[in-house]
């Protein structure tokens, strides 16, 4: 299994769709860092945020999850409470080829604030918007900036093709397109 370099994800994405919208180079121009960069891409998180409350002391349950939890927000710039979380989505919808596992981990420039950014693994063949998890680990309120970078994803090329991928599973979160809660 290989990381996969800049020139294979531009090609990936300019040919097959995989990254749509794309940006070829990194943006950092007064924003945190977006775009392709040597081994991964820097996806942008969107203006879309379900923001965690617990006003009505809901239990979390990945069962029966409530949307009560949380209030939606579309806003350029989201505030998480101390100690709390919010979820958003990629700008970015990817397209996964079958051969493909995504890793993706948070952006150091967050991560050096206490905001941690959680996505699970992109399985060959998903696709879709990415639910983004931005986890508050501060006693302060965090600052999110929409159309900016959230999270680096890293594109790992098997040695063989899978049996089954997640779109022959018809998996739960396959072409999810906004901010998408658990599903059981």
């Amino acid at each position: 299994m290989s990381v996969m370099p800049d020139t294979w994800i531009r090609k990936m994405a300019q040919e097959q769709g995989m990254i749509t919208p794309f940006t070829e180079a990194q943006r950092r121009d007064g924003v945190i860092s977006y775009g392709v960069s040597s081994y991964g891409y820097d996806a942008r998180v969107s203006d879309e945020f379900k923001i965690f409350t617990n006003l009505d002391s809901i239990v979390v349950d990945p069962k029966n999850f409530s949307e009560a939890g949380f209030v939606d927000r579309k806003t350029d710039v989201c505030v998480i409470p101390p100690n709390s979380f919010a979820l958003a989505r990629t700008v970015e919808r990817f397209k996964i080829p079958r051969d493909v596992l995504v890793i993706c981990l948070g952006k150091s420039t967050y991560a050096r604030c206490g905001i941690i950014v959680n996505v699970t693994p992109l399985e060959p063949e998903w696709e879709g918007h990415v639910t983004l998890e931005f986890s508050n680990t501060t006693p302060m309120p965090a600052r999110i900036y929409a159309n900016e970078g959230a999270a680096q994803f890293i594109f790992l090329k098997a040695d063989s093709v899978c049996e089954t991928s997640y779109a022959d599973r018809k998996g739960k979160y396959q072409g999810q397109e906004g901010v998408t809660l658990p599903r059981l």
